[in-house]
C-alpha cells in the first residue's frame, strides 16, 4: 500500500461506514456529475462510483493515478492540481456535486474555488474540525471571521458530523468534520463582485478589535465623515465591530462603499 506523503497533506480514510455517510450527504440524483477532489487510495471514490452516473476525480499524486484508473475504469481520473484546474470546464454542463477529503493545508482556497461561479448544486467536504467550526460560526463569536462571511454569503452551511483522528492513516493531530454547502439561489452579492467582496471582508477583519468607524476609515483612507455616512446608509452602528456583522450586513456595507 502506498505511503502517505506529508508534503501533500495526505491522511487516508478507509472506514466504509464513514465514507458511505459522506457519499450519502451529497444526495446524488440521476444525471448528476460528481467531482471528487483528491481521491487518494479510492475509498470515497468506491462509494461514489456506485451512486453517480458520471464521476470525475482530480488527483495530484501521480503515483496513485494508475491504480485509480485501473480500479475505476468508468470514472475519469485526472492527474493535476485541483487549485490550478477549471472545474466547470472538466465537468461540463448539467448539475454538479463536489466532494473530497481535502488536505488541511489548502482547505480555505479549495472552499473558495468550489464556490466560484458557476456554482455546483452541492458541496460536501471532509475538513479539519476547527475549519468546519469557523465556516459554520454565527456572528459574534471568536470562530466567526472572514472565512465564515465569505462562504455564508454565497452558500447555506451545514456541519454534519465529526470524524475522529483515529479514523485516518496516518493519524492527524486533530479531529475532522464533514461540511455540506448548498449555494444560495440568490447570493448576497453579484458574481462579478465576489472576489472584491472577499478582499473587503478580509481587510475589515484585519481591524477586528476596532470599532467600525475607525477600522473602515483606516482600511479605506477616507475621512471619518465619509465613513460615518457609509455606516448610516447601511444601517450599521459606528461602534460595532466586524465580528458583530452578519453576512447580509457586510454585503449591505460593501454595496455602499463600492
Amino acid at each position: 500500500m502506498p505511503q502517505p506523503k506529508k508534503r501533500l497533506g495526505q491522511h487516508f480514510l478507509s472506514d466504509p461506514g464513514i465514507l458511505g455517510r459522506i457519499a450519502d450527504a451529497l444526495q446524488i440524483e440521476p444525471g448528476d456529475t460528481v467531482l471528487e477532489i483528491g481521491p487518494g487510495l479510492g475509498g470515497l471514490t468506491a462509494q461514489l462510483a456506485t451512486r453517480a452516473d458520471r464521476l470525475i476525480a482530480i488527483e495530484k499524486d501521480r503515483d496513485l493515478v494508475p491504480a485509480l484508473r485501473e480500479r475505476f475504469p468508468a470514472a475519469t481520473i485526472i492527474e493535476g492540481d485541483a487549485l490550478e484546474l477549471d472545474w466547470p470546464a472538466l465537468t461540463g454542463d448539467g448539475p454538479r456535486r463536489v466532494t473530497g477529503n481535502i488536505p488541511y493545508n489548502i482547505t480555505s482556497p479549495l472552499l473558495e474555488q468550489a464556490l466560484l461561479p458557476p456554482r455546483p448544486t452541492c458541496i460536501v467536504f471532509l475538513v479539519q474540525k476547527e475549519v468546519a467550526e469557523r465556516v459554520a460560526a454565527p456572528p459574534g463569536g471568536s470562530d466567526y471571521g472572514a472565512l465564515s462571511v465569505g462562504i455564508q454569503s454565497v452558500a447555506r452551511v451545514e456541519r454534519l458530523f465529526t470524524v475522529g483522528a483515529g479514523a485516518f492513516r496516518p493519524r492527524p493531530k486533530v479531529d475532522s468534520a464533514v461540511l455540506r454547502l448548498r449555494p444560495l439561489a440568490e447570493p448576497l452579492m453579484a458574481d462579478a463582485d465576489v472576489l472584491r467582496f472577499r478582499r473587503f471582508v478580509v481587510g475589515l477583519f484585519g481591524f477586528r478589535r476596532k470599532q467600525l468607524l475607525r477600522g473602515l476609515r483606516e482600511l479605506t483612507g477616507e475621512p471619518a465623515t465619509t465613513v460615518s455616512g457609509w455606516l448610516g446608509q447601511s444601517g450599521i452602528g459606528e461602534t460595532q465591530r466586524p465580528q458583530e456583522l452578519s453576512p447580509a450586513e457586510f454585503a449591505r456595507l460593501f454595496g455602499v462603499v463600492g
